[in-house]
Parts: C-alpha cells; sequence; structure tokens
C-alpha cells in the first residue's frame, strides 16, 4: 500500500509510513524509546517526539541563550504542513 498523499493530515497514515517518513528525512529512532527520533543538520538539530495526539519537535540549543525550542504540531495537520514547518528548522 502507497503511503497517503502528502495533503493528508498525519493522523490518517499509519504508523510505518510516518515512520518511513521520519527516516526519509533524515530521522534516526531512538532504540531505548522507540516513540523518540533524532535529526542533525548542518546548522541544528532536534528531538521529535511521537506522542498521543502530535509529534513534538525540541530543537536543541537552538534559543537566543541557548536554550531549547520546543513546538508541537497536532496530527490533524497534513504531513506536508507539518513536514514544512519541522524540517525548516527553529
Amino acid at each position: 500500500m502507497a503511503i497517503p498523499p502528502a495533503e493528508t493530515p498525519l493522523y490518517n497514515h499509519p504508523l510505518p509510513d510516518i515512520e518511513d517518513w521520519l527516516r526519509s528525512q533524515g530521522c534516526q529512532q531512538d532504540r531505548n524509546q522507540l516513540h523518540c527520533w533524532h535529526l542533525q543538520q548542518a546548522s541544528w538539530e532536534a528531538e521529535l517526539t511521537l506522542d498521543i495526539d502530535q509529534l513534538t519537535v525540541r530543537y536543541l540549543n537552538a534559543g537566543e541563550e541557548g536554550q531549547d525550542i520546543q513546538r508541537s504540531f497536532k496530527y490533524s495537520l497534513s504531513r506536508s504542513d507539518i513536514e514544512a514547518a519541522v524540517f525548516s528548522g527553529p
């Protein structure tokens, strides 16, 4: 079965498709906490958490004084909207 179109809300994606999508974006799954993912980019890094009703992203040391920046995105948003918001960085 093919992954749903990018305009489809994330809650309509099967979990294996969401995991494949995260891998395709360069994320690595935590071996001990399977709902947690890590993303390393050239200028920033983030931890992503698949919660019950939302995807939570914590950009590490991204604030003005080195604090983390956390954002949450409801699964009712489309995959393309979440992708644009999360993977563009802090």
